[in-house]
């Protein structure tokens, strides 16, 4: 097992009484999205039939089990499998992100960067490749997938290199393409991705075990569908290219695949019905409304009444920061000044637009300190906004805690915070403040919470 998160307490200096409660309501956020403990609630062991809420599986009528995947959350899932099956697991291979490894006896490790694809990745995709070829009717191959697996679990098509896709997908982000467009020209351009990896481990039986970082978890998004039915095809990848207007730019290996398989010449992505899923089940074991739910459950044990706003959250971070702080005005201009304390919950995952010469942040140190700005005439809330995998973009940050007092603070330091905002350079400010949220590496995903905490 990987162990808990630990939150650096550093962040409590500031108003320790108010601060500890919450710091506690993301605990219990992350521990419910376990992946080693959400592993074990999903499958189970009874004899020799291992069993999920889908279906069942009697190991006397499998020979060989092989467990494959990608994603954060890989090295406690694959921990978690083996603590189930031990010996009985034949082989495998989980590819986890730089410095997300842990012990494993039966399941090898291998890691990889993240967000940027390399050469690690690709490796590591070919031999996932070779071993789900390698399988057979009596096999079961357990694929266990979460946040990070599209960028970690790399099969270039034939012709196209990793420079490429590299290219492909900076042009993509550049355009302001979401990220269901971004995957459905993966999809295209891979050997692996899009339920191309269930169609190579046909004839066997095959379980796929994810961790959500999608919106509405979608399971053909969650690290690009790997073993799951396509439901995007080459028509719907070329008029994201000429959407963008992007037809020029592409490498001309893209160029080319896309033009042949609009015209038949390369068979599509298996969707629904195909007989790669004849043998296959697939299941979200966590997800961002488990975390949410658990905040709400562990906020009302701490005597804060709550509410779930919504498990959809997206849009720009400094916008969506406002919209936030309003929901915390509203409930408290209309709530009853002597009720107990309340907290309001929202997950998902906003975006940062960024221009040439931005500073050092991520999406949930933006929100922070955009709600800063916010709260500085609302004493009775403070708001944390929690990266669920411990790592706000390019950062050691797992987020911000703020305050009412969060902008003064940086004032009294001489640091100018429209400026750090204007710049999307929030670390800094939050990191001189005492704002800041980290834990290290979480070893899950699934999306983002924001918790505000309102007084009476």
């Amino acid at each position: 097992m990987t162990g808990a998160p630990a939150f650096d307490r550093r962040v409590l200096t500031a108003d320790p009484d108010r601060r500890q409660p919450i710091i506690e309501v993301m605990e219990a956020a992350l521990a419910a999205v376990d992946p080693y403990e959400v592993v074990l609630r999903a499958l189970t062991l009874e004899g020799d039939v291992l069993r999920t809420a889908h279906g069942h599986y009697p190991l006397h009528e499998i020979d060989r089990i092989r467990v494959m995947g990608a994603g954060k959350a890989g090295a406690p899932m694959a921990q978690a499998v083996e603590t189930l099956l031990g010996d009985r697991i034949t082989e495998g291979l989980v590819v986890v992100k730089d410095d997300h490894t842990a012990p494993t006896a039966r399941i090898e490790l291998v890691e990889s960067s993240h967000p940027v694809p390399s050469d690690r990745g690709v490796a590591a995709g070919r031999r996932i490749l070779q071993l789900a070829h390698a399988s057979q009717a009596r096999d079961l191959v357990i694929t266990l997938l979460s946040g990070g697996g599209s960028a970690l679990l790399v099969a270039p098509a034939a012709g196209v290199t990793l420079e490429d896709l590299q290219s492909m997908t900076a042009l993509l982000l550049q355009a302001g393409a979401t990220i269901n467009e971004i995957n459905c020209l993966r999809k295209h351009c891979s050997a692996i991705k899009g339920g191309q990896l269930a169609r190579a481990v046909q004839p066997a039986r095959l379980l796929t075990l994810a961790v959500s970082d999608v919106i509405g978890s979608p399971l053909d998004v969650i690290a690009s569908g790997p073993t799951v039915p396509d439901s995007s095809t080459w028509r719907d990848a070329w008029d994201i290219v000429e959407k963008f207007q992007l037809e020029p730019l592409l490498p001309a290996s893209i160029q080319t695949r896309l033009r042949q398989g609009l015209e038949g010449e390369i068979e599509d992505t298996p969707a629904a019905g195909d007989p790669a899923f004849a043998g296959a089940d697939a299941l979200v074991v966590a997800d961002n409304r488990a975390a949410a739910v658990a905040a709400a459950q562990k906020a009302e044990a701490l005597g804060f009444p709550a509410h779930i706003m919504t498990t959809f959250l997206e849009g720009e971070a400094r916008e969506v920061a406002k919209v936030i702080v309003g929901f915390a005005r509203e409930a408290h201009s209309h709530g009853n000044p002597t009720a107990p304390p309340g907290c309001l919950i929202f997950g998902g995952e906003t975006t940062v637009t960024l221009q040439a010469g931005s500073g050092l942040g991520g999406r949930n140190q933006e929100l922070g300190l955009a709600a800063g700005f916010a709260l500085r005439d609302f004493p009775p809330a403070a708001i944390a906004f929690l990266a669920t995998d411990g790592t706000d973009g390019p950062t050691d940050s797992a987020g911000a805690l703020v305050d009412c007092h969060t902008i003064q603070r940086g004032l009294d330091l001489n640091l100018n915070p429209r400026r750090h905002l204007d710049a999307h350079d929030a670390y800094p400010f939050l990191a001189a403040t005492g704002d800041m949220l980290k834990t290290g590496p979480t070893f899950t995903n699934v999306n983002d919470l924001a918790l505000v905490f309102l007084y009476a």
